[in-house]
Formats: C-alpha cells, structure tokens, sequence
C-alpha cells in the first residue's frame, strides 16, 4: 500500500492529540487525551514528564483506528507542542528527576527581577524579554532544587530540553536528543542569528551546554521511530516545530505581513517578518518561524499572553459559574454591554507588551446590580483587550499596519467573542476552516521534510479557502474610548501590585 498519509502529534497545556491527514491534507482521524497541569502553589504550574510521554501512543491508536489505516500507511511523522515547557531527564532510563515547569509557570520571577538590568543584551541577542516565560531560567531551578542534579548533569548524566526533545527522545528509542530551531529560539539560550547555543548565555543562566539537545531544522530528516508499542520502528520523523511555529504555517502565513492569532490556554499574535529579524520597541519578542533544509531562517514578531482560554477554564471550573465552557457565550449574549465590568485577567501575570509578573487577575465595577452574565462578558473581553494591547504593539514595529488577521484555536469557535474582537481591533478576522491549525502545520513541515511537496507553498495550496469573517462593527470613537479605559485598569493594576511585591521584599528583607 502506498504511505500516502501524514501523521501530526500536537502536545498541548491540556491535551495531546494526534490527527491523521491523507494525501490532500484533509483530516481523516483524531485522538485526543487530557494532559491537565498541577499547581502546587501560587505561581507554581507544572507537568508530569511521564504523562506527557505516556499521553501520545492512545491518541495515535485512536486517530489512526478512526482513519481506518494502519501505521503501514503513514508517509511521515510531524510533532509540534506546547513550547518553553522545560524537563531534565536522565540519560540512561529517560526518566524525568523533577516535574515539567510549564511556560505559565512564575517561580523565577525573583531571578529575572534581580537581573532586569541585563534585558538590553539579551533582547540583543536572543531576541527575546528576561521573563519566567522562557525555558532558561527553568532549567537552572530544576539544576538547583532537584538533590544532585547539578553535579550530574556537570558528569553528563542528564539531558534537557522542552516538550519536543522529550518526546523526540521517546520516540525514537533515546536515539536523539535534539530540538527544532523554533523550539530553541525560546530558551534564552540560543542566538538569534547564529540559532546555534551561545556560551556567553549558557555562563549567565549557569546551564551547562552538555546538557542541551542539537539544534535541527524544522524540517527534515530528524529522526525515526523505534521501541514504541503503537507504531512500528522505521517510521520517519521530518517535521517539528513550537506550536504557534507550526500554527503559522497552519494558517498559510508565508509571507511578510501576514499574521494569525491563536487562542488557546494562551493568546498567541505572530506575524510573518520574512528572512529580517525585525526588532521590538515596543515590548513584543523577534522569534524563529521557522528554518527549513536549503532555504533561510524565515522569522516573525510575536506578542504572547499567558491567560486566554485559561480564563474561560477558571470561570467554568474555579468559579462554578458554568457547567461547560461552551454556556459563556450564552451568558455574554445576556449581560448588559454597559454593566461597566472589567477584568484584567493576569491570573499568572501578564505577558507581551507589559510583562509584568507580579500582576495578578483584577475585577473592576462590580456592583449590587452585577450578575453572572456581566462577568462572563467581562472574562471574554479581558482577553479580546489583551489582544488589541498586542496589535498596537506589533503595527508601531512594524512599516506597514495589519490588514487583516487570521484566527483560530478553542475560543475562535465563539461568534460573540470575534465580533467583540473584531469591533476593538477595527479590523477583519478571519477564522480559519481548518480548526487543527497546529497540527495542520506539523503535517506541512513532515511532508515537505520527506519530499511529498516541493514547498510549503504547494501544501497550502491543496487547502480549503474561505473562512468565516468578523468586520468591525463600530467606529473609531467608540474604539478609543473603550480602549482608554482599559489602559486606565491594566496601570492601576500593574502599580497595585509592583507596590505589593516591592511591600513584601521590604518584609522579607526586615
């Protein structure tokens, strides 16, 4: 039988899914499993490395059981996943010696506070802000706190890596220990330009080299399976990249200018800056989109907020408001649109362009008269206004405005949400038909690594057209007005709560 089919692993915050696309790159089977993170105390958010591994053979079953075809059928494998998500493991049994520290995750704020001064040289050469966001400071916690893994990983006992190179590992046997260049552009360990580990940032964060994977191509030969109970060995891995990388080329932005948003956990605004690395002024990251075999580093600007489904999680299972996630729209379509409720949803503090770790979410104008409805709405439009944040960050950097953006993930399944979106933006969302962008990218970057296109191009073109569209529906009073009043929140906000870390420091320090 012909190997006429692509197989994309997505390993995300809360789940894992694999999806089976044919020779059209049309979805023909998924599997899925709930990977849910833990939160051992505030700030804390963490992952069981051996969930995650143990996640992936169900969803690959499933998926392929649902298309009808066996593994004989599978031309190639893509992987994409959730990115900064950092684990150390041992050499010798892949076993993790701690927890997954999540992206979301805020215990080293102290460290990054400490050294705020250093942001200059590291946005230099990274290209990326000094924030727990980022896998270094990660990996230098788990050396610290773990007993005796600094002397082991200094004897060469131990590996490191983000959720790719740990499944990478996996899958293939413990044969490679490597990242795709996507992955290692958020690290705050490798240079931008020579997308190679730099030493200078190794000695600052004091990770030691030896323990990080080789950095690849995001496309290509990257390896092969091998002593895995649900695929035979031999199937060959030639796609990997960090999924809002792989969402990128998901949504068929290839060229400068183009941008998409995903809303998943997190809110995630990328836009295409072609072959220049283009840097920020005004708070956003310059990151890899991508690197492919033969061709040069394409890169994009991006702007990342760390709550935005999360929200939606927490009103449906922190506050009880919702029996199903799906209900909010319900009730935003209830709420009186001038209740005067709004929420900085900052549960973990906030991203792009503030970056402000201490924040933490804050409700404004509650009332006798406010309901239940009035705070789903407000819950939506916090994230909807994290958004235009990022939009106003990304056309100051950019020469020419956005013209459109193209959206997809959990919350673009929400018609009152986009609209909202849309209306604050001023301008046209379009949500994308494939609704598994992520995974739809990860199947490019394995097609195109093992030859069934000549370029990505030619894989976006085999893809459906159309979308449904969000025009804004208010002018541009309406816009500056609505937009006023959140920067009036989000600064009261970020005082609020640098006086109370500055409060609790000088407590510390008596």
């Amino acid at each position: 039988m012909a190997r006429d089919h692509l197989l994309a692993i997505d390993q995300g915050t809360t789940s894992t899914r694999t999806v089976v696309y044919d020779s059209r790159l049309r979805p023909v089977g998924q599997g899925q499993v709930e990977v849910l993170p833990t939160y051992p105390q505030s700030g804390w958010v963490e992952h069981d490395p051996q969930a995650l591994v143990d996640s992936v053979g169900p969803t690959v079953e499933q998926a392929l059981t649902v298309a009808g075809i066996g593994a004989d059928r599978i031309a190639a494998i893509g992987l994409t996943n959730q990115r900064e998500t950092t684990v150390v493991w041992e050499r010798a049994s892949g076993r993790a010696i701690g927890p997954a520290l999540v992206w979301q995750d805020r215990r080293t704020a102290p460290f990054c506070e400490r050294h705020r001064d250093r942001q200059p040289w590291l946005a230099e050469r990274t290209g990326l802000v000094l924030d727990p966001y980022f896998s270094a400071t990660k990996i230098a916690w788990l050396l610290e706190h773990v007993p005796g893994a600094r002397r082991r990983a200094e004897a060469g006992e131990l590996a490191a890596g983000t959720v790719d190179s740990l499944l990478l590992w996996h899958l293939t046997g413990g044969r490679r220990h490597v990242t795709d260049v996507t992955n290692a552009s958020r690290t705050l360990l490798m240079g931008l330009h020579s997308l190679q580990w730099a030493d200078d940032l190794c000695r600052f964060f004091d990770v030691p080299a030896g323990l990080l994977p080789e950095i690849v191509p995001s496309s290509g030969p990257l390896g092969e399976t091998r002593g895995l109970s649900y695929l035979p060995d031999g199937l060959p891995i030639t796609g990997v990249a960090g999924d809002q990388q792989a969402s990128l080329v998901g949504q068929g932005c290839l060229e400068p200018g183009q941008a998409k948003c995903t809303y998943g956990t997190g809110a995630f605004l990328l836009a295409h800056t072609g072959p220049r690395a283009v840097p920020s002024t005004r708070g956003l990251i310059t990151t890899v989109a991508a690197s492919l075999l033969g061709g040069p580093t394409q890169y994009a600007l991006e702007g990342s907020v760390f709550i935005a489904g999360a929200a939606v999680q927490w009103f449906r299972d922190g506050l009880k408001a919702v029996g199903a996630a799906a209900e909010i729209d319900r009730l935003y379509d209830q709420a009186d649109p001038d209740s005067g409720v709004l929420f900085v949803p900052a549960l973990t503090g906030l991203g792009a362009p503030h970056w402000e770790p201490e924040a933490r979410g804050t409700l404004f104008g509650l009332t006798r008269a406010t309901t239940v409805a009035d705070l789903a709405r407000a819950t939506l439009e916090g994230v909807a206004f994290q958004i235009a944040d990022l939009i106003a960050a990304i056309n100051a950097d950019l020469p020419e405005p956005l013209a459109d953006l193209r959206v997809d993930g959990g919350m673009a399944r929400s018609d009152p949400f986009l609209q909202f979106q849309a209306d604050l933006l001023g301008l046209t969302l379009r949500r994308s038909p494939q609704t598994e962008a992520t995974a739809l990218g990860a199947a490019f970057l394995a097609g195109l690594g093992v030859g069934l296109w000549p370029d990505l191009g030619s894989a976006v073109a085999l893809l459906e057209v159309g979308g449904q569209t969000f025009a804004p529906r208010h002018d541009a009073a309406w816009r500056n007005a609505a937009q006023q009043r959140w920067d009036r929140a989000v600064e009261t906000v970020k005082r609020h709560y640098r006086a109370e870390a500055e409060a609790a420091r000088a407590g510390r320090g008596a």
